[in-house]
């Protein structure tokens, strides 16, 4: 509860400073501007197609993953844009814009940190952050600097489409650049140093699930 909390205010953040929020959020975002649906419904859509490529990676539908998966994406889709529209009323931006970078990038390091915790107590996850999982234990050792980087690569193509059908870019600055290259480092900084007791699964417990 206190990481997706955590990490809804983070992505709300920046969100709201636009200028740069975390990598799938990001594309989200751009996807939002571009149909007509909500922000959290575009949110759980997005989720929704992740759990299938989870599915694809893993080769196999484990339905209480799935279950797991839903049941973080849905009250974190509604909490982002409840913190969303409370943020946006308080004026935040119309502060100056060396103080609104400071805002966005703790807002990244926000989404790190909870994305750190929740990894590790490892009972639900977002279906975005379950896939770095897969990656990062099934696929290239544990390495989490390079998980994060291959995870970022659908969000990034999802950018490039909306890019080239509408013509702009949304939330996408130097948060979005710090996030694309360093918040595997983040979280694995805050795996060390945060709730020490809370240990990752591992390669073991993703191959058994």
């Amino acid at each position: 509860g206190l990481s997706l909390l955590i990490n809804s205010i983070g992505h709300a953040l920046t969100v709201v400073m636009n200028l740069g929020s975390a990598v799938w959020t990001a594309s989200a975002v751009n996807l939002y501007h571009l149909w007509p649906l909500s922000l959290r419904a575009t949110l759980f859509t997005c989720g929704v197609l992740v759990v299938v490529i989870n599915a694809i990676l893993i080769r196999q539908v484990i339905w209480h993953r799935v279950l797991g998966n839903l049941l973080f994406t849905l009250p974190f889709s509604f909490l982002i844009q409840w913190f969303t529209n409370l943020i946006q009323r308080s004026g935040i931006t119309e502060l100056p814009l060396e103080l609104r970078i400071v805002i966005d990038v703790f807002g990244v390091l926000c989404v790190a940190l909870a994305t750190s915790i929740y990894q590790r107590t490892n009972l639900v996850l977002h279906p975005n952050d379950d896939f770095m999982q897969i990656i990062r234990f099934r696929y290239v050792r544990g390495n989490a600097t390079v998980a994060q980087m291959i995870h970022y690569i659908p969000p990034v193509i999802i950018m490039m489409i909306t890019f080239s059908i509408g013509g702009h870019l949304w939330a996408v600055n130097v948060g979005t650049v710090i996030c694309l290259f360093f918040q595997g480092t983040f979280i694995g900084f805050f795996d060390k140093h945060v709730f020490l007791n809370l240990k990752h699964y591992g390669l073991d417990t993703i191959q058994r699930d």
